[in-house]
C-alpha cells in the first residue's frame, strides 16, 4: 500500500513537471517571437530614415 501511493506521487509529480516544462518553452518561444518584432520594427524604422 505504501508503495503504490509512493508510485502514484511520483507520476503525479512528474507530470506536474511536464506540464511546467511545457509552460516554460512556450513562455520562451512567445518572448522571442516578441523580440523579434521589436528588431524588425527597429529595422524597418532605420531603414525608412
Amino acid at each position: 500500500m505504501f508503495l503504490a501511493a509512493i508510485l502514484v506521487s511520483v507520476s503525479l509529480l512528474a507530470s506536474g513537471c511536464s506540464d511546467t516544462w511545457q509552460g516554460v518553452k512556450e513562455d520562451t518561444s512567445k518572448n522571442l517571437d516578441k523580440a523579434g518584432n521589436v528588431v524588425i520594427k527597429a529595422g524597418e524604422k532605420l531603414k525608412s530614415e
